[in-house]
């Protein structure tokens, strides 16, 4: 379980976030929604202690930082790294044995090639992939399936539903709905800086008829007049 309490953060003057309550249970996946600029990726940091915020989160975990891995939108990757020596880097940060990477590595990636010269869908493949090896217990996955193509969309699917099969608690991101729709259990809508809804699956359908019809108002109009 991990509980997030009264969670709010500024950046200056601007209020980002403010009053964040969420229940995380183990074996889940949750979702959370909202427009660019609503503060997803900014909540996501707070939770994994890249941000400074007001408010607290507990958990269940001995270990909460290094029980908990987050992939983020726009992975970063050092000049001169390869695939594989960024695989490996990331296992020794959790002080784990370095694995088969050419065995674990479901996406085809070439990991003796330097990681920052991969393309956009190539670089979130093998921050996934780095992620998954760190063998946590909650994940924050940032927009997972951004850039990336078709078959590895499936591939991801399946990952989040094994995870979640493992007893792991997954948050994730997406502008994609229906990948949403498909893999969660439930869906925050984050907006005006609150979670201004908290949607079961049975209303999923509801809630993104009701964001197409916020998103296509009459103000679209003007593009055609």
């Amino acid at each position: 379980m991990i509980q997030i309490e009264h969670l709010s953060k500024s950046f200056g003057s601007k209020q980002v976030l403010e009053d964040i309550n969420l229940s995380l249970e183990s074996g889940y996946v949750y979702g959370i929604v909202g427009m660019n600029g609503a503060g997803k990726t900014t909540l996501f940091n707070c939770i994994a202690g890249l941000e400074d915020y007001v408010g607290n989160i507990k958990s269940d975990y001995t270990d909460f930082k290094n029980q908990s891995s987050i992939l983020h939108t726009t992975p970063y990757f050092f000049d001169k790294l390869t695939g594989r020596e960024y695989l490996r880097l990331l296992c020794y940060a959790r002080k784990l044995e370095a694995a088969d990477f050419d065995r674990k590595n479901i996406f085809d990636l070439p990991l003796d090639e330097y990681a920052n010269l991969y393309s956009t869908g190539m670089k979130k493949k093998l921050a996934l992939t780095g992620v998954l090896l760190q063998q946590s217990d909650f994940f924050i996955l940032d927009e997972p399936f951004n850039g990336v193509d078709i078959q590895s969309n499936i591939i991801i699917i399946e990952i989040i539903q094994r995870l979640k099969s493992l007893g792991k608690t997954i948050l994730i991101s997406s502008h994609i709905f229906s990948t949403l729709r498909e893999v969660c259990d439930q869906i925050f809508l984050l907006e005006d800086r609150h979670i201004k809804q908290t949607v079961h699956k049975e209303d999923f359908t509801t809630l993104e008829s009701n964001i197409k019809a916020a998103t296509l108002d009459a103000s679209i109009d003007a593009l055609f007049e």
